[in-house]
């Protein structure tokens, strides 16, 4: 199946929905930023720290399948130049229009985050990207690409899912897929079917190795992490962290 043409739909139903992930900041959030009161963040809940950015007044900030007018407006209203890069055409406009509304100057482009082709190497000096890897199947063409286009000494920000989290039955807590989990190759067929069918996003739970040392891999230098839980009705924060969070940066040589 089209993974890439299932998900852009199931993010742009979840739009339609108004899912969490898809509501923009609003007008109080962005003078609050102007005032040097902000915080964004690249997993549910941990604000990533402050000292994790290079000066934003005149960095060129991608905004990595980072669509829905979240992060990209408040980086641009601190004075970056944001390109906020996503599969959703729906997710897209959240950010259009806040930068439309308040003159942020944000550029969006629709595309699979594995081809960043229509970017030039060295183009940016920070990838922002929030937890997406999990709805692309193979993650290690995305380290690579966000190396090529980043500048030398520049930082990529994403955040990631421990893999055991796609193990697990939510409800037993009980380990009951093999790693990697995929969606599409891990479920029962009916299962994968009722997703497809209300417009659900297709998930893959990839190891640590590809997500950590896939960067690496990819020339990057790793120089912070975090973890994070996901909310108060997931039973696997009792027990361990769902989400990581890293900084890495492209070494200058």
């Amino acid at each position: 199946m089209d993974i890439i043409k299932h998900n852009k739909s199931a993010w742009d139903n979840y739009v339609d929905k108004k899912d969490r992930w898809t509501i923009p900041v609003s007008e109080k959030v962005l003078d609050e930023a102007k005032t040097g009161n902000w915080s964004v963040v690249l997993t549910p809940n941990k604000a990533v720290p402050l000292n994790w950015f290079p000066p934003l007044k005149g960095s060129h900030v991608l905004g990595l399948a980072c669509g829905g007018g979240q992060q990209g407006p408040i980086l641009a209203t601190l004075g970056a130049e944001v390109t906020i890069f996503d599969n959703s055409e729906k997710q897209l406009n959240q950010d259009k229009k806040l930068s439309d509304q308040f003159d942020l100057g944000i550029k969006t482009v629709q595309g699979d985050m594995k081809d960043l082709s229509v970017f030039v190497d060295n183009s940016f000096d920070l990838i922002f990207n929030p937890c997406s890897i999990v709805f692309v199947d193979n993650i290690l063409p995305v380290w690579k690409e966000c190396f090529r286009v980043l500048k030398p000494n520049g930082i990529l920000m994403t955040g990631l899912m421990n893999p055991i989290a796609f193990q697990l039955d939510q409800e037993s807590l009980k380990l009951i897929y093999k790693q990697p989990f995929s969606d599409v190759l891990s479920l029962p067929p009916d299962k994968l079917e009722e997703l497809k069918r209300s417009k659900e996003p297709l998930v893959f739970g990839h190891s640590l190795t590809d997500q950590i040392g896939g960067q690496l891999d990819a020339g990057f230098m790793i120089t912070d992490i975090f973890e994070d839980d996901w909310d108060d009705e997931n039973k696997m924060d009792d027990f361990f962290p769902t989400f990581i969070a890293t900084r890495a940066i492209k070494p200058l040589s």
